[in-house]
């Protein structure tokens, strides 16, 4: 049985590294209060909920 490979249209994994040197780099120099304030204005301009809440 021979199997039939797609073209991708969306990659995943590549997305994922993107966001994560953008992140990065955002952050690189951040102290660790610096960067607690970056994660919470983040989370409150997104439409993520925190586990619990």
């Amino acid at each position: 049985m021979k199997t039939i490979k797609k073209e991708k249209t969306f990659d995943a994994v590549k997305m994922m590294r993107e966001i994560r040197t953008k992140i990065s780099k955002e952050t690189a120099d951040m102290t660790f209060v610096e960067l607690r304030k970056y994660i919470e204005k983040r989370l409150k301009s997104s439409d993520f909920k925190p586990i619990g809440e």
